[in-house]
């Protein structure tokens, strides 16, 4: 029985403590996700980056419609 507690009280400190350092997965995520927004912009036209800023911006400052 004393293992079986020890056991819990380990998987429990484990998934509740807070990690020092990130992960593996964490830094190649994070380093991935930088690498994409480069990539995309490279592969776009000036023209169509224009239409997504464009249509971005008119989103953003479109005002609400009054649903009454």
């Amino acid at each position: 029985m004393a293992d079986l507690n020890r056991m819990a009280h380990r998987i429990v400190r484990q998934a509740t403590e807070p990690r020092d350092e990130p992960t593996a997965a964490q830094v190649n995520g994070r380093n991935d996700g930088l690498k994409g927004g480069k990539a995309r912009a490279e592969k776009l036209s000036a023209k169509k980056r224009s239409e997504i800023a464009r249509a971005a911006a008119q989103k953003r400052w479109a005002k609400p419609s009054s649903a009454s």
